[in-house]
């Protein structure tokens, strides 16, 4: 099929490893035979920033977190969840500064909690990791630290004191000895989906299944090539040792769709410990998006 002029959009996801198969298909250009034109956005801040660049009509689509994005719809922001991006669930780490009088997670009730902003993932799951613990949410202190660097500052400036993220893009600041681990924390849910946003029009949402096949066919590609440690590790300042545990780990989704059963557990999860401004079912947070 040909097409006759070049559907724009804007789409958003976090600078780190997952996305790179959206990097590779748009240096290969890949996407204009398929009238897909989009402009990539990084966004540092996470699913939070993501989705008030949706709210501020900033993205037509970002790579969010399930879990921001449960929280985006059940704050209002006027999106819709079109496909799943992972079917493997995230690792979080749970870090503390190397030289921290934290020893282990039972600790943190009184801890200073880093997170990118309010609604992201590095929020939400201090707050499943508080309930699991028995701690009163109402209690913990929050310190906005918009980004993974900016935790880094923190923990340095002695301004916070643990902080939720990615375990393998954290690994360096580990390795380095800034960062000390003191845990892990899966979540129980796909890691990462990819979200539309409710204004769009339907000539967009065609254009994003599209260039979303196409980009999940790159990532089924990168994962079958004997130097993809390597490739990633190369691009994001990881070890290639780590890099081989992370893909080892990490499963794209074989299809763009998503199905109810795939968001009902962080719609569930979330809702029962409190942490939503209002409780969502699966059906609200797909809406009519549904496979795009």
């Amino acid at each position: 099929m040909s097409y006759k002029e070049l559907i724009n959009l804007r789409i958003g996801g976090v600078p780190e490893h997952y996305n790179l198969p959206w990097h590779r298909v748009l240096r290969a250009r890949k996407l204009e035979p398929l009238g897909v034109d989009v402009t990539w956005r990084d966004y540092a801040g996470g699913s939070g920033a993501m989705a008030k660049a949706l709210r501020d009509g900033e993205l037509d689509a970002a790579v969010m977190l399930t879990e921001g994005a449960v929280a985006a719809v059940s704050d209002g922001v006027a999106l819709e969840i079109a496909s799943l991006y992972t079917s493997s669930p995230l690792v979080w780490g749970i870090h503390v500064p190397a030289a921290s009088r934290f020893r282990s997670v039972a600790e943190l009730a009184s801890a200073r909690y880093a997170i990118s902003r309010k609604g992201s993932g590095s929020h939400l799951m201090a707050f499943v990791h508080a309930r699991q613990w028995g701690w009163p949410v109402s209690g913990l202190e929050l310190v906005i630290v918009d980004s993974l660097e900016g935790a880094a500052a923190a923990f340095a400036a002695g301004t916070a004191d643990v902080f939720f993220w990615e375990k393998f893009m954290t690994k360096p600041l580990v390795d380095a000895g800034k960062f000390r681990r003191l845990g892990e924390l899966t979540a129980p849910w796909p890691a990462f989906v990819v979200c539309v946003a409710s204004t769009a029009a339907p000539e967009q949402r065609a254009a994003l299944e599209r260039a979303l096949a196409v980009v999940l066919d790159d990532a089924r590609e990168l994962r079958s090539q004997p130097d993809a440690a390597e490739v990633v590790a190369a691009r994001y300042g990881l070890t290639a040792a780590d890099t081989r545990d992370w893909l080892a780990a990490t499963q794209w989704s074989a299809h763009v769709g998503v199905a109810g059963s795939d968001i009902a557990p962080a719609c569930s999860a979330l809702g029962a410990l409190g942490v939503l401004p209002r409780v969502v079912d699966a059906a609200a947070c797909i809406g009519r998006a549904g496979g795009v």
